[in-house]
């Protein structure tokens, strides 16, 4: 069983005991977070994909602990000019450990869009009175001979 979660605006795709390295989350070493998120849901064969999300699946993660990236250097140059900058950034991460992952509500599969739409249509059709074509006014031509 595996599942794509967005996880702090990135997609990651998990399995249970799987280690993540994610954006800062809020929270405590050591406690546990649950993501609703779910974007896609396989469990033994049988995909569910959301629209946007699968309903009612979760994912529960602990977080092991709050780290930081490799440093990044930047470094700006204008040849000739004198000109050299040098910037450092290191990304604040957490890393977690995926715990579980629910399916509760996510074998039912969402409804496809096109028959929603049709489905729709069909009552805004049958709910709304239908209106008769007034028939048209014939045009006066005028004979300019």
């Amino acid at each position: 069983m595996y599942a794509v979660v967005d996880i702090a605006g990135q997609q990651f795709k998990v399995e249970k005991d799987s280690k993540v390295y994610a954006h800062r989350v809020e929270g405590k070493e050591g406690s546990k977070v649950t993501f609703d998120k779910v974007l896609l849901l396989e469990d033994g064969g049988k995909v569910s994909v959301g629209a946007p999300t699968v309903a009612g699946a979760t994912v529960t993660a602990k977080i092991i602990a709050h780290v930081k990236d490799d440093k990044v250097l930047v470094f700006k140059k204008k040849r000739r000019k004198g000109y050299q900058k040098l910037n450092g950034h290191r990304q604040a991460l957490t890393e977690l450990v995926i715990e579980g992952i629910s399916a509760k509500g996510g074998a039912a599969k969402a409804e496809p869009k096109a028959e929603k739409e049709a489905a729709s249509k069909a009552e805004k059709k049958e709910a709304a009175p239908k209106k008769e074509a007034a028939p048209k006014a014939e045009k006066k031509s005028d004979d300019k001979e």
